[in-house]
């Protein structure tokens, strides 16, 4: 009886004593900055304010008016080069997305995505009617890539710290590897911890 009693309370104790977890749906456009590194806001922000700042530039002006179109876009590499954890692909989503809304920009698909589309057309070679198969030598190349990185300088002493982002950006001409554009975005963060009281 004893042993059963104290086991019943070795797991009961713990179940009492612990926290309630409780779980509640955001809006996806609200500031959620708990930790205050690098966030989906963060990446939206830069996204949204960038690629506004690229398309408002004279190398878009001057495409249109030399090729009589709208240039071809594609995303290539964006770097982690902070001091934290950054997912860079859903980063790199950011500014496609922009670049496709803007409706101002063609797009095509990134080195990963074609490589995929391409083994997706080899098989289509195989095993799609004559009809329905898609043929090689058709895709639309790119005018110019996007590349760029992320960086960070952090600060900090005592319970006080701040985070430095730097985004940069630079858009390239493909067959002549002209910058056409560059891009800077900076966002500061100040951080401050209270003191644990017993």
């Amino acid at each position: 009886m004893k042993k059963g009693a104290i086991l019943i309370l070795a797991v009961l104790i713990p179940l009492a004593c612990g926290s309630k977890r409780q779980v509640s749906r955001l809006d996806t456009d609200s500031v959620t900055d708990l930790s205050g590194q690098w966030n989906d806001t963060d990446a939206k922000l830069v996204a949204q304010e960038m690629i506004t700042d690229c398309l408002s530039r004279v190398w878009l002006t001057d495409f249109i008016a030399a090729a009589g179109d709208k240039p071809v876009v594609t995303v290539g590499t964006i770097r982690n080069m902070s001091s934290e954890h950054i997912d860079t692909e859903v980063f790199s989503t950011d500014f496609e997305r922009e670049l496709i809304n803007s409706g101002r920009v063609r797009f095509v698909a990134s080195r990963e995505q074609r490589g995929e589309i391409r083994d997706e057309r080899m098989d289509q070679q195989n095993y799609s009617s004559e009809e329905t198969m898609k043929k090689f030598g058709r895709e639309v190349g790119a005018d110019f890539i996007l590349l760029g990185s992320v960086k960070t300088i952090t600060d900090q002493i005592e319970s006080k710290r701040t985070i430095f982002y730097q985004t940069d950006l630079e858009l390239i001409n493909l067959e002549t590897n002209e910058k056409v554009w560059i891009g800077t975005k900076e966002i500061k963060k100040g951080i401050s911890q209270g003191k644990v009281k017993w």
